[in-house]
């Protein structure tokens, strides 16, 4: 830390002149006052660290503090690690016999972590969540808050009756709802390894059980990811996120499902901007059949009182 840090979030008000701006004098341990120069206090202490870092490579060397806990591991990161470079605190590389008895403690080491099958359970169901985070794509945030719903499902004892994988997949999809990130069932279900219909059943167990208040993603939300897979310009998805709030202010998205009527808009406004795409095409990127795309096809635009071209 600096030896003069200004302070302008300290209420101390100078007697003198009135100013409320101070500084931290470290050196002598005194507050003073930056426009007059009074001594406004004596005897502070540095709360700081001991040391001094000139650029980020510095303060990353001699910074002592741990990661910060996370929810995606099942013992919230809080344990120690023994990686497995092989080399001693000087970076030599460990001799043979050194090399075994790491290895040995290595394992203990594992096998202390996680002492019985609760700790087990927690560890592969995270892991799968990890898993399934990094083959959609999900941020850290959407993986933390769905480690934190399954930890929640663990302690209402939710998880018997229903699969790890199945729990830990529903966790993750009510997760991307409620970071209004845009994943739909068919997605998850998909990178989980269970089917739809578990992942679906899973999820309003869930939510049911936990009280989660989801609000319903908005369709808008998944128009850059179809329009990327299908080629079409900027213009054409901004026409389609047009569409989409028209017709969400009469009221046509009500109960129907935000990736089919994500894809019925593209699918119109393609044709708007001519620039022609199948819907075997729309709903394949959209991952729904072509009979949800043109059934939304033709209640948005007669709602809109749109021209429906066959």
């Amino acid at each position: 830390m600096h030896p003069f840090e200004k302070d302008e979030e300290l209420a101390v008000e100078c007697p003198r002149c009135g100013s409320s701006i101070t500084v931290r004098d470290y050196q002598q341990n005194r507050i003073i006052c930056e426009n007059c120069g009074l001594v406004l206090r004596e005897g502070i202490k540095d709360m700081g660290p001991e040391w001094r870092a000139f650029d980020q490579k510095e303060r990353e060397e001699k910074s002592r503090a741990g990661p910060p806990s996370t929810e995606t591991i099942h013992d919230r990161g809080l344990s120690t690690e023994i990686d497995y470079k092989n080399r001693d605190a000087k970076g030599r590389k460990l001799s043979p016999g050194r090399k075994r008895q790491v290895h040995r403690l290595r394992k203990w080491h594992k096998r202390a972590r996680v002492p019985g099958s609760k700790d087990r359970d927690l560890a592969f169901s995270l892991s799968e969540i990890n898993r399934m985070s990094s083959q959609l794509g999900l941020s850290k945030s959407v993986q933390e808050v769905a480690s934190k719903i399954y930890r929640e499902a663990v302690e209402e004892d939710l998880i018997r009756g229903h699969s790890m994988e199945g729990v830990a997949s529903a966790a993750l999809y009510a997760a991307c709802r409620e970071a209004q990130v845009p994943r739909t069932l068919e997605e998850v279900a998909e990178v989980s390894g269970v089917g739809k219909r578990e992942v679906s059943r899973t999820y309003l167990f869930i939510k049911r059980e936990l009280n989660i208040d989801l609000p319903p993603t908005d369709p808008a939300k998944y128009v850059a990811r179809f329009g990327s897979k299908l080629g079409i310009s900027g213009e054409a998805r901004a026409e389609a996120m047009e569409i989409i709030r028209r017709a969400q202010e009469e009221r046509l998205t009500s109960g129907k499902s935000p990736p089919g009527t994500a894809a019925a808009a593209i699918y119109m406004a393609a044709l708007e901007e001519g620039e022609w795409r199948t819907q075997r095409e729309v709903a394949e990127a959209a991952d729904v059949t072509e009979a949800t795309v043109r059934n939304r096809y033709r209640g948005i635009a007669e709602g809109l009182e749109e021209e429906i071209i066959v």
